[in-house]
């Protein structure tokens, strides 16, 4: 079913911390109205990179996640800086976390967060093709790269220390390119 878009009133603002705040004044097609709130950004949007060791092995990296208190495995992840692409900003990060870049990098899709209330995309970038290359990051700490297997995903997903949603989609996401994609 296909319905018309809320007509937007107003929008207020206001600061959030690295977020700013909106209120929208919405009126819906039947008549309701109501004050919504989302979340936008300050950046723009961020990269959740999956890094092809070998046409079976995507490489993972463990790091603090200061949200949970513990280390959390998962894919190298990233802002997207001012003026970047998001192939730019996904072999930089990699550089970055993993001290590989890629030479054949392609944007799967892009992913949200919590679409009802916030803005923030990430966009899923396969990288293959790795070479051996670190660049300086912002980490406290270098990151532990895990090599795993793609044909045992079932296993990871089960991990205390694998919880990350975009990292998870991601990786069935590459998983079902690769597949379809296996012959070219």
């Amino acid at each position: 079913m296909s319905r018309r878009l809320p007509v937007i009133h107003g929008i207020t603002e206001h600061d959030a911390g690295p977020y700013r705040m909106e209120r929208l004044d919405l009126e819906f097609s039947n008549g309701e109205r109501r004050l919504y709130e989302r979340l936008h950004g300050r950046g723009h949007g961020a990269v959740a990179v999956v890094p092809m060791l070998d046409a079976e092995t995507v490489l993972l990296v463990r790091e603090y996640a200061a949200g949970v208190h513990r280390y959390e495995l998962g894919l190298v992840k990233g802002r997207i800086d001012a003026g970047e692409t998001p192939v730019e900003a996904a072999n930089r990060e990699l550089m970055e976390e993993a001290g590989y870049g890629a030479r054949d990098l392609h944007v799967l899709r892009s992913l949200t967060l919590a679409p009802t209330y916030m803005s923030h995309q990430t966009h899923v970038v396969l990288a293959r093709d790795l070479y051996p290359q670190r660049l300086p990051g912002d980490e406290p700490e270098e990151l532990e790269v895990v090599p795993w297997r793609l044909a045992e995903l079932d296993r990871l997903i089960l991990q205390e220390d694998f919880s990350e949603g975009r990292t998870i989609a991601a990786l069935f996401i590459a998983r079902e390119w690769l597949q379809q994609h296996a012959h070219e």
